[in-house]
């Protein structure tokens, strides 16, 4: 399926995406001596020390089962480390409290493997929502979501339901969702793991794209078929 524009997102990104966010140093995700754990005594990893510069696009690969989940969860503040210490931007996210993950969590999308879409609401509300829940009125909102549905390639979808959908229309919504406050990251959680190979192609596009436009993206996945050739870094777990 080819996209009639000719970019798969609205030029406004360039323009605003990212800029606005992190002068500070190169290195905006930093790892040092991370453990995490579960009770009673199940390691997922341990001691993991990494740092990624401000615009890199790494793939974190491991097998099924490895942590590569856990470790977004962390960068996302979903769950914390057992121990050690992870920055975002300089951030350190131990002395983030609860109260403050939601302003933090503006600077970082997150791309879910099983989309997390509201089955009740439109793909319109679904991006939307992102944005809502930040303050933004709705009436402030709309345009922005019309233009990231429209970089999409979703013009033509946004008042319908997910169930509507198909499969790689649905990760495109999540995409969008992800994207449209703006981030400076963007975690994907095996975004092409329930995908056919022309749909995989539609989200490995999306994700060069963002990363071309400023992004830092970190893409977790299994497939090796998605990174064997390319020159991004490779993390393996």
């Amino acid at each position: 399926m080819a996209f009639s524009q000719p970019s798969l997102l609205p030029d406004y990104i360039e323009a605003i995406f990212f800029i606005m966010f992190f002068k500070g140093s190169p290195v905006i995700i930093r790892l040092q001596k991370v453990t995490k754990r579960y009770p009673p005594d199940n390691t997922v990893f341990s001691d993991i020390d990494l740092e990624i510069e401000r615009g890199e696009f790494i793939f974190l690969t491991g097998p099924s089962g490895i942590g590569k989940t856990t470790m977004l969860r962390l960068l996302f503040c979903a769950e914390r480390p057992t121990s050690g210490e992870i920055w975002i931007d300089g951030v350190a996210l131990s002395s983030v409290s609860n109260s403050q993950i939601p302003y933090l969590r503006r600077k970082i999308g997150m791309i879910f493997q099983d989309f997390r879409l509201l089955s009740d609401h439109t793909v319109f509300d679904n991006v939307a929502l992102s944005l809502e829940v930040t303050g933004l009125k709705r009436e402030q909102s709309r345009d922005r979501v019309v233009k990231v549905l429209e970089g999409v390639g979703l013009a033509g979808k946004m008042r319908q339901y997910p169930f509507q959908l198909s499969g790689g229309e649905q990760q495109r919504v999540a995409i969008a969702r992800a994207v449209v406050n703006r981030p400076a990251i963007v975690l994907a959680d095996e975004p092409t793991g329930n995908l056919d190979q022309e749909r995989t192609n539609e989200v490995m596009m999306l994700m060069e794209e963002l990363n071309a436009r400023g992004a830092t993206v970190v893409f977790a996945t299994h497939d090796d078929r998605l990174y064997k050739n390319t020159h991004r870094r490779i993390v393996k777990l």
